[in-house]
C-alpha cells in the first residue's frame, strides 16, 4: 500500500520511515545484519572521500547514508528484541560520559595526551584484558597498524626521541635487503611487513597519518597515469606499444602541471 510521506528534520520520522520500509519494501524486508554489513563500510568510505575532497554537500548526504545504516541495523535488532535505537543512543551517551570524567566528573586533564592515557586506563577498568582490544580486524592494515601504535603510545610504549624512530626504520630496511638477497619468500614477506609497520610508526611520530598519506599518493598516481593515457590517446597510440621513456616524458609533464 502506497504511503504519503514528506521529509522532515525529525530523527523520529527517519526511524518511522525505516520501519515502514521493512514492512512494505520487498528488498528492505529481506535484508539482515550480514547482508548489508559491507554496505555500511562502503558508506563510511564514501563519507571519508567527501571529507578528502572538501565536498560538504556530498558529506551531508553520505553522513545521512551512514545514519540510515545505524537506524536500519537498530530496527532489525529491535524486531528480534535484541536492542533498539533508543538503547544505542543511551549506550553511546553513557560511554561518552563515563570516559570523559575530566568533563563530566571531578578528574582533571591538562592536555590531549593525558585524555588519551586516561581513556585507555578507563577501558582497562571496564574489563578489557588489553589496550589493543577493540581495534577491528577488518580495518585496512595501515589504519590498524597506526591505531595499535597510537594505543600503545598512549600508555608510554613509544620511542622517546625522533632519531630512534629513524634508526629503527633504517634497521628494518637493512634487514629487508638482507632477506631479499637470501631469496627466502617467507622471510621477505615478514621483513617487508616489519618495514611497513616501521614506516607507519615513523609517520605517526611526526603526526602523519599513513592511510591518509597513501590515499593521497594513490590519487596523485591515478591522476598522473591517466594524463599519460590521455596524451597517448591524442596521438592515437596504445599505451602497451610505447616505450618507458615516452611514458616517462608524459609522467614528468603531469608532475610539472601539478606544481
Amino acid at each position: 500500500m502506497a504511503q504519503d510521506k514528506e521529509p522532515t528534520q525529525r530523527f523520529e520520522d527517519l526511524v518511522e520511515i525505516v520501519k515502514i520500509l521493512r514492512k512494505e519494501c520487498p528488498w528492505d524486508r529481506k535484508q539482515t545484519h550480514d547482508s548489508i554489513k559491507d554496505n555500511l563500510i562502503e558508506e563510511a568510505y564514501e563519507a571519508v572521500e567527501a571529507i578528502d575532497t572538501k565536498d560538504f554537500d556530498e558529506l551531508e548526504k553520505e553522513l545521512g547514508d551512514v545514519l540510515l545504516h545505524v537506524v536500519f541495523h537498530s530496527n532489525m535488532a529491535n524486531e528480534k528484541d535484541t536492542f533498539s535505537i533508543q538503547d544505542v543512543i543511551y549506550s553511546i551517551q553513557e560511554k561518552l560520559i563515563r570516559r570523559h570524567p575530566h568533563v563530566f566528573g571531578d578528574e582533571v586533564a591538562e592536555n590531549d595526551e593525558q585524555v588519551a592515557e586516561n581513556w585507555e586506563s578507563i577501558k582497562l577498568d571496564e574489563g578489557k584484558e588489553s589496550i589493543l582490544e577493540g581495534i577491528p580486524k577488518q580495518l585496512p592494515a595501515l589504519i590498524r597498524a597506526q591505531r595499535m601504535q597510537e594505543k600503545a603510545a598512549n600508555v608510554g610504549f613509544d620511542w622517546p626521541e625522533s632519531n630512534q624512530v629513524w634508526d629503527k626504520l633504517e634497521e628494518e630496511l637493512q634487514e629487508f635487503k638482507e632477506v631479499l638477497e637470501q631469496g627466502d619468500p617467507q622471510k621477505s614477506r615478514e621483513e617487508f611487513g616489519d618495514l611497513l609497520f616501521s614506516l607507519v610508526n615513523f609517520g605517526r611520530f611526526f603526526d602523519l597519518d599513513a592511510e591518509d598519506s597513501l590515499r593521497s599518493t594513490n590519487k596523485k598516481f591515478l591522476r598522473w597515469f591517466q594524463y599519460i593515457e590521455e596524451q597517448l590517446h591524442k596521438q592515437d597510440k596504445e599505451i602497451s606499444e610505447v616505450s618507458l621513456e615516452e611514458m616517462d616524458k608524459h609522467w614528468n609533464s603531469a608532475k610539472t602541471k601539478d606544481d
